[in-house]
This record gives structure tokens, sequence and C-alpha cells, in this order.
């Protein structure tokens, strides 16, 4: 898969997945929606392994690399799913642009990076102000909403603590097999839950809808949209890979009002420019930084 097709690929997979998910959980349990899209994945990743002839290790170091990644896939999944029974996928897609944060408060702790600049600081509070409006509305406990914020919220910091962790492993490994090897390891925790929370089998029920969107996630969203992700991650520079996270959540926002009715208020506008504003001085003010010290320092130079 070529750079520009994968990055392209990741872009509309991820902006689709949380309406995806919003459909799948509507006549299926969030438990075993999430079990049947990773069943889907891990049996397509098999036969693509075996008829590629992909080497897929299963030695300590690869199994950490697994078991790390599956934390992000079974925390922030599961979590996902649970949240979607209250959230609209609008707001879902929102709240993961703050994974690329989370994962810097995380890696300062864990893998001991430098400190977190003033500049950030001031961006996380923006972004935290605009999550807080786009909420406002969610935090209903007659309707649940405020479960629904809890979920998500803890989707993403398994979801960044999963991607800290995996950069604590050197290990030279194929994206598919890294894809295979950490849905092997997620699978049965998935069964486990829906077996405690569920472990109901009413196919009966299921509109086609809903199946349609599994399959689809199992597919594109759970392997062929982590392979293409891994291979980002491989080829481009870190910013170039955070752009993706400023763009799915407007495609989620304008998907979500146009295929699935999902309400854009003024809370939500307002909330999401903050979010998106803050992200964006998150990634790039460094930049703003040293442009404006150069022009400083130009014009001193030039008294």
């Amino acid at each position: 898969m070529s750079v520009s097709i994968a990055y392209l690929a990741v872009l509309l997979i991820w902006s689709t997945t949380p309406l995806g998910i919003v459909w799948s959980s509507e006549s299926i349990s969030p438990s075993l929606a999430v079990l049947v899209r990773m069943l889907i994945a891990v049996l397509l990743g098999a036969i693509v392994i075996k008829a590629r002839r992909i080497n897929l290790p299963w030695h300590k170091k690869a199994l950490t690399l697994y078991t790390y990644s599956a934390i992000g896939i079974f925390g922030g999944m599961l979590c996902s799913y649970l949240a979607a029974t209250y959230l609209s996928s609008g707001i879902i897609s929102l709240v993961f642009g703050f994974s690329p944060v989370i994962s810097a408060v995380l890696a300062k702790y864990i893998l001991n990076e430098p400190n977190i600049s003033n500049i950030r600081k001031i961006s996380m509070a923006i972004s935290l102000l605009g999550l807080g409006i786009v909420c406002s509305d969610n935090f209903n406990l007659t309707d649940g909403g405020f479960y629904g914020v809890i979920f998500i919220l803890m989707a993403v910091f398994f979801f960044s603590l999963s991607g800290v962790l995996v950069k604590s492993i050197t290990l030279a490994i194929h994206p598919l097999a890294t894809t295979v090897g950490a849905l092997t390891v997620a699978t049965p925790m998935f069964f486990i839950s829906w077996l405690l929370l569920d472990g109901n089998l009413t196919t009966e029920l299921w509109l086609a809808k809903s199946i349609w969107a599994t399959v689809y996630l199992g597919v594109f969203g759970s392997l062929i949209g982590f392979y293409a992700y891994f291979t980002v991650l491989q080829k481009l520079s870190a910013s170039n890979v955070t752009l993706i996270t400023l763009i799915t959540p407007v495609i989620a926002l304008t998907l979500g009002a146009l295929l699935n009715g999902e309400n854009i208020n003024n809370e939500l506008i307002i909330g999401a420019f903050l979010i998106l504003m803050g992200l964006t001085l998150y990634h790039f003010g460094h930049r703003y930084q040293k442009l404006i010290g150069g022009i400083k320092k130009y014009l001193i130079h030039n008294r």
C-alpha cells in the first residue's frame, strides 16, 4: 500500500468509524457488535497473513507489543461502543481528537519525555473548554448522557496509553503482523466482555443497517484501518499524521448530520471550534512561537 493511499484510507476510515459504531449498535448490543467486528477482522487478517507469507512472530518481545496494542483496541473500542449508546458520532469523533494531547501527558510520565510547554498547556485549556461546551447538553443523568461522556473519555485514555506503551517497544515487524497479532490478543477479551455484559444472541432483532455497519467496521475499520495507520506512522512525520485528527472530526460531524440526522446546534459549533483551535495550537503552536521569535530577532538586529 502506497503512503498516499494509506493516508487517504486512514482519513476516510477514521471519519466514518464513529457513525459505523452508532449504526452497528442500533440493533446489536454494543459488546456483541464489537466482538463480531473483531472476529471478522482477525479471521480475514489471518487469511491475508498466510496468503502473503508474512512472518507473525510470537516471541516475548512481539507478544509484549501485541499486548500493548491490544490495550488500545480492547479498551478503546469497547468503551467507544458503550458510549455510542448515549452520544452522537460527531461528539465521539471530537473527543477522540484529544488522543495526541493525552498521549503527550502520559508519555511525560511513562517515557520521561520533556515537560509540556506553556503554549501547549494553554491549548489544552482551550480544548477542554470546548469539550465542556460540546458535552453540556449530554450531562443529563435521565438519558445516560453523563455515562456516555465517561465511556468515551475512558476510550481515549486506553487508546492513548496503548500508543505510548507501543513506543517503548523497538521491534522491526510488518504492520499487518502487528495488526493481526494485536487483534488475536484482544479478541478473547471481547468475548469475555460479551459474556459478562450481555451473553445474549438474538439475531432476529438485528437490522440490515447494523449488520452491514459491523461488516464494514470489521473489514475496513479494524483490519485495513489499522494496517493503513501503521503504514502511515512508519513513513510520515508526526505532524503530517496529526493532521488526520484535526480533519476527521469535521468530516464525522458532517456525515452524522447528513446521514444520521444528528443535531448540530450552536453549542456544538462553538465547542467544536474551540476544540479544533486548541488542538491546532497544540500541534503547531511551537512553530508560531519560533516564527515570532525569529521576527523579533530580525527586527532587533536591523534597528
